[in-house]
């Protein structure tokens, strides 16, 4: 796979071939539905699980009946705490519950790799040396992006670590993130409309995800 390798100032860029980019038949899906897995478990893992209600046996209220069974021309009643009440028992209502979901560690590295060949294919995958930013200001890191991708509007910078300088200087863009290289994850690749990465943060990325398909 060929990918364009931009310079520190975003000015010039090359062409660089990385042997160990994951690779997929056009013909095949292989991957696309460990990336649609990774996706919904990434996005249950972030559920709280938190919501809750109170059944009949839980709300206050008496348990003596309302009024008698019969003669009064109402419908029959047995609780005042019924479903029906108001300030009564809710029915299957929700209770604390754990949505995290477990997928096992080749599905991950299948994700990811499909994850990437997609947006390489698609030209959103872009690389530059290093970032460097000399003073916390966005206008420096607004000028070297729009060297590199005047078009996109969610870029995601990935490297292995980032100097305060970057970070400070990408706070206050709305449309761009930052993320290290270790917590990189399908949902990140998937949400992003281009993935800048430096060249120590690609080489990081294809050793992780175990370079070509498995």
């Amino acid at each position: 796979m060929k990918l364009t390798v931009y310079s520190v100032d975003g000015q010039s860029s090359k062409e660089q071939e990385f042997a160990e980019f994951p690779s997929f038949d056009d013909q095949e899906k292989k991957g696309l539905l460990a990336v649609r897995q990774a996706v919904l478990a990434i996005q249950a893992n972030k559920r709280q699980g938190n919501a809750s209600t109170k059944t009949v046996a839980e709300v206050r209220g008496s348990g003596s009946k309302p009024y008698r069974q019969k003669g009064t021309g109402r419908a029959r009643a047995g609780n005042w705490r019924s479903p029906i009440r108001r300030g009564g028992g809710v029915v299957f209502g929700p209770k604390p519950r754990d949505y995290n979901q477990k997928i096992n560690r080749k599905t991950k590295r299948l994700a990811m790799q499909r994850a990437l060949y997609d947006s390489a294919t698609e030209g959103d995958v872009l690389l530059i040396e290093k970032f460097v930013v000399e003073e916390p200001k966005t206008k420096l890191i607004t000028k070297i992006l729009d060297r590199i991708t005047p078009e996109g509007n969610r870029i995601l910078l990935v490297d292995d670590s980032f100097e305060d300088n970057a970070t400070l200087a990408t706070r206050n863009l709305p449309h761009v993130s930052i993320r290290d290289t270790a917590s990189l994850n399908v949902m990140d690749l998937v949400a992003s409309d281009r993935l800048i990465l430096t060249l120590r943060s690609i080489d990081t990325l294809l050793a992780r995800i175990g370079g070509k398909e498995a």
